[in-house]
């Protein structure tokens, strides 16, 4: 695990800014500088940082589960006996734990930290951006896919709720913006599109209204061949009202002629 070459600084400078980013893929900086690291060690780094704090013998579980615990555990040692070697090492131990150095900034905790403030209400600054990329793209240990569905579902949610509170606030523009995030994000989720719907008919556009409607109608016919839920289907019901009566008249009532219909009987002529 090596940095880049860096030239040495006279005097004793500020600690160095070590971050690591999980999120679109493995990176670890050090003063913004790249470190080389082995793929075995990315994933003893990257495992320790989304589970904080977890015991060596659950870490080596999950890090080599085929293969029995105390062989686990030794390969575990060896890995962080390596990391240790290199002054760029992330980790500190504590007894039976081992976790990332509280200097150390991670993109994931970001992502956590930013959904649990729009939870509280709050605007953070580019929320849309945080969490855009999907968790180790490549990467297939059951705890990655684990932390990857955990992570994406908390982004379309924190969206979601962000694109409810602005519309609840009258902040059309920014509540349009918020769901359409979420749209891009999983296309086939009912909860955006719904929102969309909402978000138009708040502000008066029927026609926009109708066509987002439509346009997700379409989509998952085509690809799931399914149809939107009665309670998107209810977003529309006023709005379509008069379109549906255009084109289903009302039947006449009983006893009443119909159109064209004399009431005689036919064959029959007056006198």
């Amino acid at each position: 695990m090596t940095g880049h070459a860096r030239m040495p600084t006279a005097g004793v400078g500020p600690d160095p800014r070590v971050s690591l980013h999980l999120l679109g893929g493995f990176r670890l900086l050090h003063d913004d500088v790249p470190v080389v690291v082995p793929r075995g060690l990315q994933r003893v780094i990257a495992l320790i940082g989304l589970r904080p704090g977890a015991t060596r013998s659950h870490l080596a579980g999950l890090l080599w589960p085929e293969t029995s615990e105390e062989r686990a555990l030794s390969s575990l040692r060896t890995a962080l006996w390596r990391l240790r070697q290199d002054p760029c090492c992330p980790l500190v131990t504590d007894g039976d734990t081992v976790r990332l150095d509280p200097a150390v900034h991670l993109d994931t905790d970001e992502l956590v930290d930013v959904a649990a403030r729009v939870r509280d209400g709050d605007v953070p600054d580019a929320v849309g951006a945080a969490g855009r990329h999907d968790l180790l793209p490549g990467w297939y240990d059951d705890w990655v896919l684990l932390e990857r569905e955990r992570l994406r579902q908390l982004r379309l949610h924190m969206l979601e709720q962000l694109a409810g509170n602005h519309l609840a606030a009258g902040r059309h523009g920014e509540a349009l913006e918020a769901a359409l995030e979420a749209m891009a994000a999983e296309p086939l989720r009912e909860t955006p599109h719904r929102l969309v719907v909402r978000i138009h008919l708040a502000e008066g556009n029927a026609f926009e209204a109708v066509h987002a409607f439509y346009v997700y109608r379409d989509l998952l016919l085509r690809e799931l061949r399914l149809e939107p839920s009665r309670a998107m289907c209810a977003l529309l019901d006023e709005t379509l009202a008069p379109i549906r009566h255009a084109t289903h008249p009302t039947p006449p009532r009983p006893g009443s002629p119909r159109p064209g219909v004399t009431g005689r009987t036919p064959g029959v002529t007056g006198r």
